[in-house]
């Protein structure tokens, strides 16, 4: 019974891995008739040398730790809000985790329209009487406004994490706080904040390696411009691949972004371990 799922997965999966990494180790391009020439880890040495790689490398850490500042602390603070009872609570805990749901592709047409020229963010600054901002097409602000968007898109996704770790903090230790005179700041700060820390843990490392393999939305709203300010390595993976068409480095970056996030997945288990104890 578990053979038809299990042919799936090395047909879908194993093979098209194994293919890729072979091409990883060939310098191959589509266009030419002579196929992939195997020249070894030539690929990954020219990878790891690449200025353009480590720029884009910088701007995948950049991107994924500005996500970060703005998601964990938001997300944290709305959990707070609404692990309580009051009227609308669960419509307003359905609310703010809809953008999780809805398809990224669909979120980046929408914030689209609303950094375009015309659209609602220059719209609100010329009624203030303020200039209208090139959000996507200027170098300052393209990376910026994608980290805007995209903590938006994570906002309800952390809080529902975060909420489920407060409902399963033991209601007898805040009442004892409270009865050894602790305020709320203080039971938060020397209570609540301890114990959320391996739930704060996998929010961060996780939203960390899914963040590193960010691509539709930057694809959609800048292609990596201006002036490759907010080009990440899967877009330079992209752009190798089926612009340059050298299918060998791309596989071969495609491969040194796996390590990378292989050993941030490795860091959340670790973490986690040592949290437990």
């Amino acid at each position: 019974m578990v053979l038809p799922a299990t042919i799936i997965l090395f047909v879908v999966v194993a093979i098209p891995i194994g293919y890729g990494f072979y091409l990883s180790l060939t310098s191959y391009n589509p266009v030419e008739t002579t196929g992939p020439r195997f020249h070894g880890l030539a690929g990954y040495a020219e990878v790891l040398t690449s200025a353009e790689f480590w720029r884009a490398l910088g701007v995948t850490g950049a991107y994924a730790v500005g996500t970060l500042i703005l998601t964990v602390p938001a997300a944290l603070g709305l959990a707070l809000l609404v692990n309580g009872k009051f009227p609308g609570v669960g419509l307003f805990r359905g609310m703010m985790y809809l953008p999780r749901v809805v398809s990224l592709v669909a979120v980046s047409m929408i914030w689209l329209w609303l950094y375009s020229r015309e659209g609602f963010f220059n719209y609100a600054l010329d009624l203030v009487g303020l200039d209208p901002v090139e959000f996507l097409t200027d170098e300052s602000t393209a990376l910026p406004s994608l980290i805007v968007m995209r903590a938006w898109k994570a906002l309800g996704g952390s809080m529902i994490i975060f909420l489920a770790g407060l409902q399963t903090i033991p209601q007898e230790l805040i009442q004892s706080a409270a009865v050894d005179g602790a305020g709320r700041l203080r039971t938060f700060r020397h209570v609540t904040l301890p114990l959320l820390m391996p739930i704060t843990t996998y929010v961060v490392v996780v939203d960390l390696i899914y963040l590193a393999q960010s691509f539709s939305e930057i694809y959609i709203l800048t292609s990596g411009g201006p002036l490759g300010s907010t080009t990440v390595v899967n877009m330079l993976v992209y752009k190798q691949a089926f612009e340059n068409f050298q299918l060998g480095e791309a596989s071969a970056m495609a491969f040194v972004l796996f390590c990378m996030i292989f050993a941030l997945a490795y860091a959340n288990v670790r973490l986690l371990g040592r949290s437990k104890k």
